[in-house]
């Protein structure tokens, strides 16, 4: 008797499905190698939670958003998406289709926690359509240790001047002076750099935000401009078309001496075994009162009314802002933690830099992304690449140039 219950009870667990854990697939670019750490951390995080992590990564940023917004059109969405902290979800948003994840920002007390020009791009029409999971300030400017020293570099640059001396000097040593990698989006945030660094936070806010002509014509927009052009002497020819972390190699091999890049940057760094402050060098602009241009990346949240779909949306952002896990991501992944009200001393010097730069209002300004359309700013993209990579190309003309892209 008891060997036939046995061979019952035997039976019965082999055709009876083991609990299926809640399942949550999220589309992503993050394909680099410091970028595939980092976003394990949050597969970890989740899974520890009791889910199950479906990876689905597709290789760059517009070919990855482009292929959620046809899941979600085709009726087969994932659960979550990536997108960059920006505009370019707020038309999904007007369409409805996304879901809201108010009750977990509300919990949580985003309101309080997180930097406001975050907010500004996640809530929309009083709720909350975006998990931010980061911050990416995209101006960092990241220096060989070893090129400064031989090319007899004593201090980072604090002064536009000063920067142009220390890129003679990188040229004069036979390092590539400032390596770039030739897409619109590397040239429009070396832009961007350049704009924040020279013009300053009225000129930045109203150049991108107001985009009047009585700004774009100004002499404070022009010197930015003049500024933009005489950086390209110093970009070697490998330049067009060369992917970012490449570029970044560049630095991390001791073969470049600068390179404007986000604060991604550091993931590839890390995982070359490279240290903050012995290896490498990092500063988020030039002086202490630089502005600090607020960027990052969330997780949307397609449109479903499946009760059990949606507790698995707000359980992937309850584990993705789970403290811990913010910090260990952030490590890995270059950035800052979004939220401001937790425990960054166990980061690099960088990340510190970061993170106390975040507890100071006036020195933040939204990413450009955020203060215009997607197709305007895909706009002022295509401008500063006409600009960047034409044979001749006079001040006057770039200006010219710049006030086209950015008249609505």
């Amino acid at each position: 008797m008891i060997k036939k219950l046995t061979l019952v009870a035997a039976i019965t667990l082999a055709t009876t499905p083991a609990f299926a854990k809640e399942e949550a697939e999220v589309m992503h670019w993050w394909t680099s190698g410091g970028e595939s750490a980092a976003i394990k951390v949050l597969a970890d995080s989740f899974e520890a939670q009791g889910g199950t992590w479906k990876d689905s990564a597709v290789a760059g940023g517009s070919n990855a958003r482009s292929a959620a917004i046809n899941r979600m059109i085709g009726g087969s969405p994932t659960t979550a998406a990536l997108f960059n902290t920006s505009q370019q979800y707020h038309e999904m948003i007007a369409e409805d289709m996304l879901n809201n994840i108010d009750e977990v920002a509300k919990a949580n007390n985003w309101e309080s926690i997180l930097p406001q020009p975050t907010l500004n791009a996640i809530k929309v029409n009083g709720h909350f359509y975006a998990a931010p999971v980061n911050i990416h300030m995209p101006g960092w400017f990241w220096y060989s240790k070893e090129a400064f020293a031989k090319a007899g570099i004593e201090k980072e640059p604090t002064t536009v001047d000063e920067l142009f001396s220390a890129l003679d000097k990188l040229k004069a040593a036979g390092y590539i002076p400032l390596a770039l990698g030739g897409q619109n989006w590397q040239e429009n945030l070396m832009f961007a750099t350049v704009l924040s660094n020279v013009g300053g936070k009225q000129l930045y806010l109203d150049a991108l935000g107001k985009r009047d002509s009585e700004t774009l014509n100004s002499a404070e927009f022009r010197k930015v401009v003049d500024t933009f052009l005489k950086l390209k002497p110093y970009v070697d020819t490998g330049s067009p078309g060369r992917n970012w972390n490449d570029t970044t190699s560049l630095v991390i091999n001791d073969k470049a001496g600068i390179q404007i890049m986000g604060d991604w940057a550091k993931g590839e760094f890390t995982q070359a075994n490279k240290i903050p402050g012995q290896d490498y060098g990092c500063f988020p602009g030039l002086g202490d009162d630089s502005l600090y241009i607020v960027g990052g990346d969330v997780f949307v949240f397609p449109k479903t009314d499946d009760k059990e779909q949606i507790s698995v949306q707000n359980k992937l952002v309850e584990s993705m802002l789970s403290p811990e896990t913010q910090v260990k991501f952030n490590n890995l992944k270059g950035s800052v933690p979004v939220r401001t009200d937790i425990d960054v001393s166990s980061m690099d010097i960088c990340a510190q830099k970061g993170a106390a730069i975040l507890k100071v209002a006036e020195r933040q300004v939204p990413d450009g992304s955020m203060l215009m359309e997607e197709y305007l700013y895909g706009s002022l993209k295509d401008a500063v690449t006409e600009v960047w990579n034409a044979q001749e190309m006079t001040t006057d003309k770039a200006v010219s140039i710049f006030a086209q892209a950015l008249r609505d």
